[in-house]
């Protein structure tokens, strides 16, 4: 049996014993031969050894990123122990893998300089000549460069390879499940790299917002505020940010004030605090179908058991389904957006707000309202929320800036009603507050920085893109294609036959074809709409992203041309 220090040593130790073509063994030397060293890689599942005495042996490994590897001799019974000279190999290996866990990592990106010769040499007790033939072996490797005079620096092209994995494969055509959430996690991590089109976006495109001009704000407002201040804007927020929120309610005819509102960290927090504090595990909560996944995590991760009421087609939830629920079950509170739905973009009609609002306000059960995407209307005026007509304090009002005017930033708020006092204390105890210089800056923007001549700009970008992804879709997309063009938002629901998968698409378009797509399936906890996609149509409709809709059409019309034929 031999330990290695990690898999990386593993990768280095089977180069090194092909490169050198010798492995001590019980202090006798033989000659070997790597029959699959070409395809040395972590993923790898054995290597052969092949010995000038005939002897054959199979590394086996026993699981990715474990450190212990047996070796076992298959013509004759025992153990063989692997012996390495300490001072030319293993501290060796130390420096190699520290440094290829750091670009791995990415914690050094390229053209990033990694530590010095005599950094590392200190850091990690080793002489500087092992650090330098390290970096050496990295160097022929092609992970590093070297300056003269200046030090290592990370090769520019590494990152980009082992963004997937590092060894190409023969494409599957078997159309395969894939958990919502590796869809969910994959979705966030293709939202980073710009080379990606964005059609599963949750976010729009950060080309539409004044990013300079609030990283201004923001470095004005924290040179200028005080350690007191900052202080002050923890839990419930920023008096002034709460306030400037406070006058837009009231705008709207909803008389609320600056106490009613809690800033949090973004809408998921808003809406996590939210849940808690009406609630507790164990408890059954009421969310419309389909729901933004994120929402459906939250729950189900506070340990609540969830009811899906279903939407009625261009109306929204279905109010039946609403009341039959309640009188089944012991309801806790009722989760959902009435305005602009992710993902089906549906806004409820007013007397549907109210009818509602009487249904719950008479069982007294709490709405949790998430209203993240009001401010992007189309229509001559904004809609109201079921806040508005709440009579009693049970509506739990959440929202954001980062749909309207600072993706990134994190603030959100919680109008509370009459729970904004176990909603603060709830806050203060998780310790989850919004970033008080980006408090400063968003209450600096809305008083100085022109945010409804903003907001006018982005309505009118988004509606043009709008009407364009609805040309563009019905020109290429299979005519068995249905949609709803929403009144606002940046979202299109599109529905295929019932035979369909869209989850079949999704790892495909990521991998071969850098798209990104938001299929039905995570918008519920069942299967009910893998036959549904979630199209973000935000980014603007150049030749790239024209050609990326062609892309996801095609597949998705040889899918349904599949099914039909």
């Amino acid at each position: 049996m031999i330990n290695f220090d990690s898999m990386l040593t593993f990768q280095l130790l089977a180069i090194w014993c092909y490169q050198q073509g010798t492995l001590k063994i019980c202090s006798t030397w033989h000659i070997i031969k790597i029959t699959n060293q070409a395809r040395i890689s972590h993923a790898f599942n054995s290597i052969n050894l092949i010995f000038t005495n005939k002897l054959t042996y199979k590394t086996a490994l026993i699981k990715p990123y474990k450190t212990q590897i047996k070796i076992d001799i298959l013509s004759i019974k025992g153990t063989v122990n692997l012996t390495f000279k300490k001072d030319t190999f293993k501290s060796y290996t130390t420096i190699v893998d520290i440094v290829k866990h750091h670009i791995l990592s990415k914690t050094w990106l390229p053209g990033d300089r990694i530590s010095s010769v005599r950094v590392m040499s200190k850091a990690q007790g080793l002489s500087p000549m092992t650090v330098l033939k390290a970096y050496e072996f990295l160097e022929s490797e092609g992970w590093v460069y070297a300056k003269p005079r200046a030090g290592y620096y990370v090769s520019a092209h590494l990152n980009q390879i082992f963004s997937f994995e590092s060894n190409p494969k023969t494409e599957n055509t078997e159309p395969k499940i894939i958990e919502s959430s590796y869809i969910a996690i994959e979705l966030l991590n293709a939202s980073k790299e710009q080379r990606f089109t964005h059609f599963g976006s949750a976010f729009p495109d950060p080309k539409l917002f004044p990013i300079k001009k609030l990283g201004s704000m923001m470095g004005q407002s924290a040179r200028k505020q005080s350690t007191l201040e900052r202080c002050n804007d923890l839990s419930p927020g920023n008096s002034d940010l709460r306030r400037l929120i406070a006058h837009r309610y009231i705008r709207n005819g909803i008389n609320i004030s600056a106490d009613d509102i809690i800033i949090t960290s973004g809408a998921m927090d808003a809406l996590r605090l939210s849940i808690t504090s009406v609630t507790k595990p164990g408890d059954i909560v009421a969310i419309e179908s389909p729901s933004f996944y994120g929402s459906l995590h939250t729950l189900k991760q506070l340990g609540l058991n969830l009811v899906e009421i279903p939407s009625v087609t261009g109306c929204g939830v279905n109010i039946d389904e609403l009341e039959k629920t309640i009188e089944n079950n012991n309801i806790s509170a009722f989760v959902f957006m009435s305005n602009f739905q992710s993902p089906s973009g549906k806004t409820i009609s007013i007397e549907k707000k109210k009818s509602i609002y009487r249904l719950l306000a008479a069982k007294n059960i709490p709405i949790i309202e998430d209203d993240v995407y009001s401010e992007l209307y189309f229509t001559e005026n904004k809609p109201l929320p079921i806040k508005a007509f709440d009579t009693h304090g049970i509506v739990l009002h959440c929202s954001s800036f980062s749909k309207s005017l600072a993706p990134g930033f994190k603030v959100g708020w919680v109008v509370a009603g009459t729970y904004v006092k176990t909603l603060q204390r709830n806050q203060i105890l998780s310790s989850t507050s919004a970033g008080i210089p980006n408090q400063s800056a968003l209450a600096a923007y809305l008083q100085y920085g022109g945010y409804d001549a903003h907001l006018r700009r982005l309505r009118l970008v988004l509606e043009q893109r709008k009407k364009q992804a609805v040309k563009l879709v019905k020109d290429y997309f299979h005519p068995e294609t249905t949609l709803s063009p929403p009144s606002g938002g940046y979202f299109l629901w599109l529905e295929f036959p019932k035979e369909i998968n869209t989850s079949f698409l999704f790892k495909t378009l990521l991998e071969k074809h850098q798209i990104s797509i938001a299929p039905g399936m995570i918008f519920s906890r069942d299967n009910k709409f893998k036959h549904c996609l979630r199209l973000n149509f935000s980014y603007e409709w150049n030749e790239k992203n024209i050609n990326s809709l062609k892309t996801l059409a095609n597949n998705i019309n040889i899918l349904i041309d599949n099914k039909t034929s």
